[in-house]
């Protein structure tokens, strides 16, 4: 049985220069109305993470979550998915450097309309202040990162730097670390410590 991911693989494959069709029939088949624009995986996880622990099932709702590889390809996902192509209802969240991409994306796209969510700097960013850096390194410590994280500490170059500029930088040393933490970081929320731009995004899907 076909189902978001499948919707997902299909949109992807089309924006690299495949066929659309299969893509169609997939959102047809499967009901979706919304796609939200995401930079990256790590992205994806917090906002699934988040969803689930509000009791919401995103794709049986017929919302997809999509991971863009990047917010240069804004425009590419917008113009295929919104009203040019599919027609469906598009949201995102970005990084505050990549707001200038979306905004022009979307925009091309017809479909100005758009509400995107901006990150002061970036999603870890945001989860590390709301969390605190004390909470993020007790995290850090459960995962079974403190090690790693001790010996990146010494490097000259994060010397001088912030404890929450070293973490943010500490997730994305490592492929598939920032897709992990985005999980763990926020489920460890409490429920009133959502950063803004996430919660704003799970309250208009």
């Amino acid at each position: 049985m076909a189902d978001m991911g499948a919707f997902r693989d299909a949109v992807t494959a089309w924006a690299a220069g495949g066929p659309g069709e299969p893509a169609r029939e997939l959102a047809a088949r499967l009901g979706v109305s919304t796609a939200v624009l995401l930079e990256g995986p790590s992205d994806v996880a917090a906002v699934d993470t988040l969803a689930a622990s509000r009791g919401r099932d995103l794709a049986a709702e017929g919302v997809c979550v999509l991971s863009m590889g990047g917010a240069m390809s804004v425009g590419r996902f917008a113009g295929l998915l919104g009203p040019p192509g599919l027609g469906l209802r598009l949201t995102g969240l970005c990084d505050e450097a990549e707001r200038p991409y979306y905004a022009r994306g979307v925009e091309r796209a017809g479909a100005a309309q758009a509400k995107i969510f901006v990150c002061a700097a970036d999603l870890e960013d945001e989860l590390i202040r709301a969390l605190g850096a004390a909470r993020v390194e007790e995290i850090i410590r459960a995962e079974g990162d403190l090690r790693p994280l001790r010996t990146f500490l010494r490097q000259p170059a994060q010397q001088g730097r912030t404890a929450q500029q070293q973490l943010r930088r500490f997730f994305g040393t490592k492929k598939g670390r920032k897709i992990q933490y985005g999980h763990v970081l926020v489920d460890a929320l409490d429920p009133d410590r959502v950063p803004a731009p996430l919660d704003g995004l799970l309250a208009v899907l």
